[in-house]
């Protein structure tokens, strides 16, 4: 009767927890194919015609979705190479290192990445100002790095702690490099950890707001910002408004649940050491 309890318990929280998460994902993709006179009525109208007027408002006119989406792609993708390069390549070093501020160091690098986003704006403002980069979408480059890279960092140092040394010691016996090692050795087996940084940086970068409000102008702008435009003095466009959050969230969706096996993966690695 205990074990009972507990599973009806349990069951309980995880459909709380999945109505919660998933049921206001499932009202904005229904509403954004809803016409406008199901959209707007008082009550509920069920069943209605599906329509993607709302979306096909969104690619045409002056405002075209398009071009805040490729702004966002080559925002998002290439401050997450970059991430993941420098992240990969500095968190090997400083796992393979010994020195006595190491501890120091590996906090160091995660508090610039703990620090509030309001308290770097500022400061990246007037350095941008003074290098000419507002209003471009290099600027939201620079700008993710500052919070992507740390984080990088600190994850791969803690993926490369828990590969044994000797692996690479064998390899150098037989004649291997440190590049080598490197590169044949410790970046294969942190393949999931490296595919959950990518994820987890890519996302931060696709939904920012604050720094794309900051530091873009009207040819560089992200999704985020096109979304805002939705929302007026003479009221908002709820219909686009549910359309463009639809195709914000439809590719983290799909992009999730495609490499899923290795995010979780990457999410437990070392956890069992």
């Amino acid at each position: 009767m205990k074990r009972w309890i507990q599973r009806a318990v349990l069951a309980v929280l995880v459909a709380l927890v999945l109505a919660w998460s998933v049921l206001p994902i499932l009202w904005m993709a229904i509403s954004a194919f809803k016409p406008g006179s199901a959209l707007y009525a008082p009550q509920p109208i069920q069943p209605f015609m599906p329509t993607l007027e709302h979306f096909q408002g969104l690619f045409s006119g002056s405002n075209n979705l398009g071009r805040y989406i490729q702004n966002s792609l080559i925002a998002a993708g290439v401050s997450t190479l970059i991430s993941v390069l420098l992240g990969m390549m500095a968190g090997y070093g400083l796992a393979r290192s010994h020195f006595r501020a190491k501890k120091h160091l590996s906090f160091w690098i995660i508090s610039t990445r703990m620090a509030p986003i309001a308290a770097v704006i500022v400061p990246l403002y007037l350095i941008f100002s003074s290098l000419h980069l507002l209003n471009s979408v290099t600027a939201l480059i620079v700008a993710y790095l500052t919070f992507n890279v740390p984080f990088a960092i600190w994850l791969f140092n803690a993926f490369f702690v828990d590969i044994p040394e000797s692996l690479e010691e064998a390899a150098r016996i037989d004649g291997a490099s440190h590049l080598q090692c490197f590169l044949h050795i410790a970046v294969p087996l942190v393949t999931p950890g490296t595919v959950t940084i990518a994820i987890l940086c890519f996302i931060f970068a696709w939904n920012d707001y604050a720094f794309a409000a900051t530091f873009t102008g009207p040819g560089s702008q992200t999704i985020p910002i096109a979304a805002t435009q939705l929302m007026t003095q003479s009221g908002i466009d709820w219909g686009k408004l549910m359309a463009i959050g639809v195709v914000t969230v439809l590719p983290m969706i799909v992009f999730g649940l495609a490499v899923r096996r290795w995010l979780v993966r990457g999410l437990t690695l070392g956890a069992l050491k």
